[in-house]
């Protein structure tokens, strides 16, 4: 008899797909382990939520041969900006509910799909770009029947007319998606030209190839969740890490002193050298190739590589242009995901609800649902937002928080030993904010 197919799961929580016929040999899980025989006891490499919050992934086929040749039509049908995970996601979920409609996807890259949380831990394992490429851009648009125009910008956008500028010409669309992420903030004392940003696989791949040719010397600049996360990659990579912030401690607009404390001593054990409390002037480039960071208090730093990881900006330019309302990203209604032009919605790390940006992968898919539910007319109750869980992806220290902290409400310890940290934030009326931090069993998420 011939062994049933394999199968791939997906994690809920961060999007990691588990193939059955790869396994997962970094955890102790042989290629063509099937997903059944996996203990109980596993957890996702990623995130490190539970066996039981994945769930069976199926690729979505259609039987539709992609739209072909340079020409951008006149009519465009649906109309996607952007190719990372959410940009694909909502290209899925259209084609199911709308498998002939006519789809068109706008990438300022290659549009290949890869796991973008992958990238901060993909050093320290010694990963290249090529492995990380889940499915290249053609692949994709030739399974779902869509049309894919790749290294192409956005330049104009009229909701009025219903039309969309392209460096490639004019697309009319009938609805118009825009998930085209965004893009690092960098301040003014840290040139583009002479640092490293990563956030997305080109970058990425960039930064990977300089730092395989020997041990060097790293500067980090921005001690927030990607920080963190680089900083100890980089270490695990066998680099000199220093990681520079204004803050006291790392991650704290998240954390409460005592948390961020551990996190701290957790860095330090790997090797990196943390100076908090500072404020960056400037970097210069030496006749070396070399790095000098100098510091608001004149202190220098010599660095083979400076990476800037100083939180992220939507690019606005185009859609106040085109009268888009925006508030920490494009405020789009909360159950449909519309913007405030007819027919133009948007998802992911674009968008601001409540006035707050929206960037987890965990809301992705739901957002995506809820687009493709609302173009297609089906009857659905729409997005539903919940406040994601917030995990790092630090081996030495991981960090989860379930619920969104604010900045100054006070925290109150429930648990503390050597290697564990409970603490809970408790707003009236609200519900309670949980951190978790250090080694504990694994929670189920929140259904």
């Amino acid at each position: 008899m011939n062994a049933p197919a394999w199968k791939q799961f997906i994690c809920r929580a961060c999007g990691l797909i588990y193939d059955e016929e790869a396994g997962d040999p970094d955890s102790g899980l042989a290629p063509g382990t099937r997903f059944e025989d996996i203990p109980d006891e596993w957890v996702c490499p990623l995130c490190g939520v539970t066996k039981s919050d994945f769930e069976l992934y199926e690729r979505v086929e259609i039987d539709l041969s992609a739209v072909s040749g340079s020409q951008v039509p006149v009519d465009g049908g649906i109309v996607i900006v952007g190719a990372g995970l959410a940009g694909w996601s909502v290209a899925e979920a259209l084609r199911q509910a709308m498998p002939s409609t006519p789809i068109t996807l706008v990438s300022a890259c290659a549009g290949d799909r890869y796991h973008k949380p992958e990238l901060s831990i993909a050093m320290g394992k010694g990963q290249c770009a090529k492995a990380l490429v889940a499915e290249s851009g053609a692949e994709a648009a030739r399974r779902l029947g869509v049309r894919l125009l790749a290294n192409t910008l956005m330049v104009g956008l009229s909701p009025a007319l219903h039309q969309l500028r392209t460096t490639r010409g004019q697309l009319r669309y009938s609805q118009l998606i825009l998930a085209q992420g965004a893009r690092p903030a960098l301040p003014a004392s840290l040139p583009a030209d002479l640092c490293w940003r990563v956030n997305h696989l080109q970058q990425w791949d960039g930064l990977q190839q300089q730092l395989a040719q020997r041990s060097q010397r790293v500067l980090v600049v921005g001690a927030g969740m990607i920080g963190c996360e680089m900083a100890e990659d980089l270490a695990r990579a066998g680099h000199q890490v220093t990681l520079l912030d204004r803050q006291a401690w790392p991650l704290a607009a998240l954390l409460p002193q005592q948390a961020g404390e551990r996190l701290l001593q957790g860095l330090q054990d790997m090797g990196v050298q943390y100076h908090g409390q500072v404020e960056v002037a400037g970097v210069q480039a030496s006749a070396d190739g070399a790095r000098q960071l100098t510091l608001s208090d004149g202190r220098v730093f010599e660095a083979d590589v400076v990476l800037a990881a100083t939180g992220l900006m939507v690019e606005s330019r185009v859609l106040q242009s085109a009268g888009l309302v925006l508030d920490k990203g494009i405020v789009v209604d909360p159950a449909t995901l519309q913007t405030s032009a007819a027919d133009v919605y948007a998802l992911g790390d674009c968008i601001s609800l409540d006035g707050q940006p929206c960037r987890f992968i965990e809301p992705i898919a739901g957002q995506a649902r809820a687009i493709a539910a609302a173009i297609a007319g089906q009857d659905d109750p729409g997005y539903q937002h919940q406040a994601p869980v917030i995990r790092l992806k630090s081996r030495a220290m991981p960090v989860v928080i379930y619920g969104r902290p604010q900045c100054d409400l006070a925290w109150t310890l429930l648990e503390v030993d050597g290697s564990f940290l409970r603490m809970q934030q408790q707003a009236p009326g609200q519900d309670a904010v949980v951190l978790e931090l250090g080694k504990c069993q694994p929670q189920r998420l929140v259904a």
